[in-house]
């Protein structure tokens, strides 16, 4: 979560690493703080609050080369001044930054504190500052690997010191790091975010790599001081599309963006010929895919309702049983694993620690794993077996919108390749790509609308809670419906199958609690009328997502959004753009802070 930068190089630093960390914001936090180094002299500043009141206290003259900035987001510790990174040691020469949790610094604390070290937070990164000068005896690379060998949990780490003039140091474990490579000067961030506006050269880190570096060269090795070659990669994203433009907000940018991010995912992986998806990046033979008997989907969060779509959709069109699992339960539960069974985690950013470490236990029982990322180089792509990037575009809004429709793009690609290798006819094959297809376009007529989307959020948005209900596929949008609205608008919501309501959630039904109904024209139809009159007869109201044409909701629902027809196995991508909607006007008739919702991170890299 939080983020970290660090810069050496002829520039002011201060003023780099406060625009650093300004990129990373999206990420989530609560207090900033940079550290940056002139003349022997450790330069520390830092403020709870958004980066404006840190850049506020900050010097415009303040002078250095070098220095370190983070973002914190509590985990240990009240968001105040002194909990806010960076963290010194007692002699105030040593300086750190910390992403991540210290599992037993509570035990390392006590061993610091016999020896008179001097605590002034509450955090549990502090110990990280302590135990580096309890190590130091002149090289600081040698005093962040002892520091580091003593470490549980996950951590990316900086550490500067003021006897070491340009001089950083780096080292990760589950936590990411890349490296920024330009002329003449060096950047080390948690995040290309903030690198992207000076390089598009990074190397990145992985666990248990610790790097030394200075404006003029880098050195990588590992925890056994063996020395680590690295691939420099190349950032394909653009500056701009990591702005605003002429959007008020990233959120609303990012969910008009799906008409222009989901054929960014199909681009050439389509054969028409064969009516089949071409992903070379699974390094699976079709004969390996082939023998998949049973397909489990890992996740977090809006990837775990994507991952649900995409399980009625394999099992509905390619005939193989498909699980869906929480990553943070996978990871702990022991799970078994089959000979046969293909895992995919879906994950974002391609950093959620939860997926990331479900996927290192997979993998410990020696199961195939793919991934389904929108990162390039994040840290479950590179682990996996193989997978797909979704190619969303970064995402920059902390409620993720265009990242689920690509990442069913992806998934949906998919399950056409397995489907056609077993039951799925040529024609059959033909007509899903045309739906596929035509998505985009569709929703771009659904956001041609968005006014009337916007009356709506206006007139429920002062409810207290919701309900989101649909059935079959589109069941995880409407729990993906519910999500959206509790993350950006702070309401209360769940959601539930409809056919569900009757089995407890109908006590919650009453003229203050609006229902809102995903109706689509699809075989399950009827059955969600019938959970909509249990609603009415019990004075709920109703708003329906359904289908245009439709003239017998109008007898039931209060207020009706129309959305195109489809396929019915490709609702979701239409479903869910209504829903997200709703959330950012609901979110803006509140005065809440869209992009950036409290308590929240776009990058969940601690448990």
């Amino acid at each position: 979560m939080c983020g970290i930068i660090g810069y050496c190089g002829s520039r002011n630093a201060a003023q780099l690493l406060l625009s650093g960390l300004k990129q990373l914001e999206y990420r989530g936090y609560d207090s900033a703080g940079i550290a940056v180094v002139h003349k022997s002299n450790l330069q520390l500043y830092k403020k709870a609050g958004k980066i404006e009141i840190l850049r506020a206290i900050v010097p415009d003259i303040l002078e250095g080369h070098w220095g370190i900035g983070h973002t914190r987001w509590a985990s240990h510790g009240k968001v105040n001044d002194i909990n806010a990174h960076p963290h010194t040691d007692c002699t105030g020469k040593i300086a750190i930054c910390h992403n991540g949790i210290i599992e037993n610094y509570t035990s390392l604390k006590k061993r610091l504190d016999s020896e008179n070290h001097r605590f002034i937070s509450q955090t549990d990164s502090e110990v990280i500052a302590h135990l580096t000068e309890s190590f130091y005896e002149g090289n600081l690379v040698t005093a962040v690997k002892s520091t580091a060998s003593l470490l549980e949990g996950t951590y990316g780490i900086l550490a500067i010191h003021v006897d070491h003039p340009n001089q950083i140091v780096g080292v990760r474990n589950g936590s990411p790091m890349i490296i920024g490579l330009a002329d003449k000067e060096m950047l080390i961030a948690s995040d290309v975010s903030a690198v992207r506006a000076h390089t598009k050269q990074v190397i990145y880190l992985e666990d248990s790599e610790i790097v030394s570096m200075n404006s003029n060269a880098y050195e990588v090795s590992n925890m056994r001081n063996q020395p680590i070659n690295k691939k420099i990669e190349v950032i394909s994203w653009k500056l701009q599309e990591v702005e605003k433009g002429s959007y008020p907000h990233y959120m609303l940018k990012e969910i008009h963006e799906q008409t222009e991010s989901i054929p960014r995912a199909l681009s050439g992986r389509i054969d028409e010929q064969q009516a089949t998806a071409v992903l070379g990046g699974l390094n699976m033979s079709d004969t390996e895919l082939l023998s998949v008997k049973r397909i489990t989907i890992t996740a977090a969060g809006t990837s775990f309702y994507a991952a649900r779509v995409i399980a009625y959709l394999l099992e509905t069109l390619a005939r193989i049983p498909t699980t869906t699992e929480l990553s943070s339960e996978l990871r702990y539960r022991n799970p078994v694993v089959e000979q046969g069974t293909l895992y995919i985690a879906v994950s974002q950013s391609g950093e959620t620690i939860d997926t990331l470490m479900a996927v290192r236990e997979l993998q410990r029982k020696g199961a195939p794993v793919l991934a389904i990322s929108n990162v390039v180089g994040a840290s479950i792509a590179r682990e996996a077996h193989g997978g797909i990037y979704i190619h969303s575009g970064p995402e920059i809004a902390v409620a993720s919108t265009k990242a689920f429709a690509n990442q069913l793009a992806a998934m949906y690609l998919f399950t056409l390749k397995m489907a056609r290798m077993r039951h799925m006819t040529w024609p059959e094959g033909k007509k899903f790509l045309k739906h596929l297809l035509n998505i985009s376009n569709q929703i771009e007529e659904i956001l041609n609308n968005a006014d009337k989307i916007e009356q709506l959020a206006r007139k429920y948005c002062k409810a207290k809670n919701f309900l989101f209900l649909g059935r079959g596929i589109n069941f995880p949008v409407a729990l993906e419906g519910a999500l959206k609205l509790k993350e950006v608008a702070y309401i209360h919501a769940e959601g539930y199958s409809s056919a569900e309501i009757k089995h407890g959630p109908i006590a919650l039904i009453n003229p203050q609690t609006p229902s809102i109904f995903l109706v689509p024209d699809d075989y399950l139809y009827n059955k969600i009328l019938s959970s909509m009159k249990e609603v009415k007869a019990r004075n709920g109201s109703i708003i329906a997502i359904s289908t245009e044409g439709d003239t017998q909701i109008s007898h039931i629902a209060d207020d009706i959004f129309q959305i195109p027809k489809t396929e019915q196995n490709f609702y979701p991508f239409l479903t869910v753009v209504p829903l997200q909607l709703f959330a950012y006007y609901c979110a803006l008739e509140l005065k809440c802070d869209v992009d950036r919702p409290r308590n929240l991170a776009k990058s969940v890299t601690v448990e």
